[in-house]
C-alpha cells in the first residue's frame, strides 16, 4: 500500500469461516481496579493445544512477572463454527488455565464471557461499569462440598506421608505409624479448622471403619470418600460427597490449598497458630504500603509534615502505569522510607507516621 501497489484481494474475496475469540490472560487484580501484579508463577498449567486452540505466551512455570514489562501472561485464542460455539470453547479453555502465585483476570474473563449481554453481542465501552456487580461480584463463601473436598485432600495427603514413613520403619504394623484413624470398638472423630476467606470453618471428621469419612459442618453432615493420584507433576483428588462424584486438581502451597475443577477454582487457607505466623503485610498503624513492586518517581512529603487522609504522599511507576500513594489517615509523617528513583517491593512500608496519643486521637 505504501508503495502504491494494488491489494491482491478485495474485501468481498476474503472468506469468513467460523468465529474466533482472543482472551488476554493478565497478572492483575480485577477486584482492586485491575492493579497489575508482579511475582513468581509458582504453578502454571495451560489448556492442551488443538487445531481450535492457540496459546501465545513467553513465560513458563517458575518464571517471574516483573515490573519491567507488560503484565500479560498469554493470549488464548479459540475458534468455533459460530459465535456460541467459540464462546463455549473459550470458557472451557479458561477453566483449564490454572495459575498460582499471583492474582490473574481469569475469573473475570469467565464472568465476562458468560454474561448474557456479552453472549448476545451487546458490548460497548461502558460494559464493565454497567454490569460491574455481575462481572466483579463480592466474594462468596465456599460451598460446603468444596470444604469437604479440601479436608479430604489434606487427610489423604497426610495419609500418603504416613504410609511412606511406615515403609521405612522396622515395625510396619505399629499403630503409632498409621494415620488411618482406626480405633478398637469405636470411631475416631477429629476436629479440623479451615479458613474460607476471613472466616474459620470448623469441620468434625469421623473416620469410618470402611475407609470413608463423615464430615459435619455446622448442622449438616456429609458422607465423603475418595483417593488421590498423580498425573505428570499434578495431583488430582477423585472423590464422592453425598454420592456426587467429581475429580479436581489439588495443589497445596505453604498454608493454602487450591482446588481446580470444571466449575472453577476454590482457594482455602489452613490456619497457622499465631506463634508460627509471620508479621502481617499491613503497617503497624495503618501506614501506607507499596501496592506493587515499582520505582518511586516523586516524593511529596518529608518528616514532620502534617497530612490529611487522601493527601498525595508519593508517585510510583510500574508496568508503564503511574500510581499515586495517598495518606490512609490524618497524621504527622515520622519518616519517609523511600527516596526518589528507588525500587520498592510490594507491601514495603513507604511512609511511617507518628504514633499519636489516644487522647489526641479522640479529640480529633
Amino acid at each position: 500500500i505504501a508503495a502504491g501497489e494494488k491489494i491482491p484481494l478485495s474485501q468481498e474475496e476474503i472468506p469468513l469461516h467460523g468465529h474466533a475469540f482472543e482472551a488476554r490472560i493478565y497478572a492483575e487484580d480485577p477486584n482492586h481496579n485491575f492493579m497489575p501484579e508482579t511475582g513468581p508463577l509458582v504453578h502454571l498449567s495451560i489448556p492442551p493445544a488443538d487445531p481450535c486452540t492457540r496459546i501465545e505466551t513467553g513465560v513458563r512455570q517458575g518464571d517471574e512477572v516483573s515490573v519491567h514489562y507488560d503484565p500479560m501472561i498469554a493470549k488464548l485464542v479459540v475458534w468455533g463454527a459460530d459465535r456460541q460455539a467459540a464462546l463455549t470453547k473459550l470458557r472451557y479453555s479458561l477453566r483449564q488455565y490454572h495459575i498460582v502465585g499471583l492474582h490473574t483476570n481469569i475469573n473475570f474473563l469467565l464472568n465476562l464471557s458468560g454474561h448474557p449481554e456479552f453472549e448476545a453481542g451487546n458490548v460497548h465501552t461502558d460494559f464493565i461499569p454497567q454490569h460491574h456487580k455481575e462481572l466483579l461480584p463480592s466474594r462468596k463463601a465456599a460451598a460446603k462440598e468444596s470444604l469437604c473436598q479440601a479436608a479430604l485432600g489434606l487427610i489423604l495427603k497426610e495419609k500418603a506421608m504416613s504410609d511412606a514413613f511406615t515403609l521405612q520403619t522396622q515395625d510396619q504394623f505399629s499403630p503409632f505409624s498409621s494415620s488411618s484413624g482406626r480405633r478398637l470398638n469405636l470411631s475416631y472423630t477429629r476436629n479440623m479448622t479451615l479458613k474460607d476467606g476471613k472466616n474459620n470453618v470448623a469441620i468434625a471428621v469421623t473416620y469410618n471403619h470402611d475407609g470413608s469419612y463423615s464430615m459435619q459442618i455446622e448442622d449438616k453432615t456429609f458422607q465423603v470418600l475418595g483417593d488421590i493420584y498423580s498425573e505428570g507433576d499434578c495431583t488430582y483428588l477423585k472423590c464422592s460427597v453425598n454420592g456426587v462424584t467429581s475429580t479436581v486438581k489439588l495443589l497445596i502451597l505453604e498454608n493454602t490449598l487450591y482446588l481446580f475443577s470444571k466449575e472453577g477454582s476454590v482457594e482455602i487457607d489452613i490456619p497457622v497458630p499465631k506463634y508460627l505466623s509471620s508479621v502481617g503485610s499491613e503497617g503497624t498503624q495503618g501506614d501506607p504500603l507499596a501496592p506493587m513492586t515499582g520505582t518511586i518517581e516523586k516524593v511529596f512529603v518529608k518528616a514532620g509534615d502534617r497530612v490529611k487522609a487522601g493527601d498525595s504522599l508519593m508517585v510510583m511507576i510500574a508496568m508503564k502505569m503511574e500510581h499515586t500513594i495517598k495518606a490512609p489517615k490524618d497524621g504527622t509523617v515520622k519518616k519517609v522510607l523511600c527516596r526518589e528513583g528507588a525500587q520498592a517491593s510490594r507491601h514495603t512500608l513507604l511512609v511511617e507516621f507518628e504514633e499519636e496519643e489516644p487522647d489526641k486521637r479522640n479529640s480529633e
